[in-house]
């Protein structure tokens, strides 16, 4: 069976302590700090802390995101005109009018005369 032993105060049992332990000991806070918070609140606090903090880092990179979003779309609504414009330029330059001034400033001319079908007998 156990038998029962008493912790002598200020020896320690060779265990380092929490986090907390060591936070106190190293960072004595104000008997005025400790009335308005209360050590023992203290994990509480740090753990809001880190939300609060990854809840501002998510929002920069969300509006971030939304600003290159936002970018992207006036770069394709420009490249859409272009694309467009370029469109219609083709189409008014493929033209068989705009074909044969084209090539009347290169020498050539059309031919008057129309095309024929060449028959070619089988043996």
């Amino acid at each position: 069976m156990a038998t029962n032993t008493y912790k002598i105060p200020g020896k320690s049992s060779g265990k380092q302590g929490s986090f907390f332990t060591l936070l106190e000991r190293y960072l004595p806070m104000d008997e005025s700090l400790a009335e308005v918070i209360h050590v023992r609140f203290l994990p509480q606090i740090l753990f809001i802390c880190a939300l609060c903090i990854i809840y501002i880092g998510s929002r920069h990179y969300a509006e971030k995101k939304i600003r290159t979003i936002s970018r992207l779309e006036t770069q394709v609504e420009d490249l859409r005109a272009d694309f467009t414009t370029l469109k219609a330029d083709y189409k008014y330059a493929s033209k068989q009018s705009e074909v044969a001034k084209q090539a009347r400033s290169l020498g050539l001319v059309e031919s008057d005369v129309s095309p024929y079908k060449i028959i070619v007998a089988e043996e």
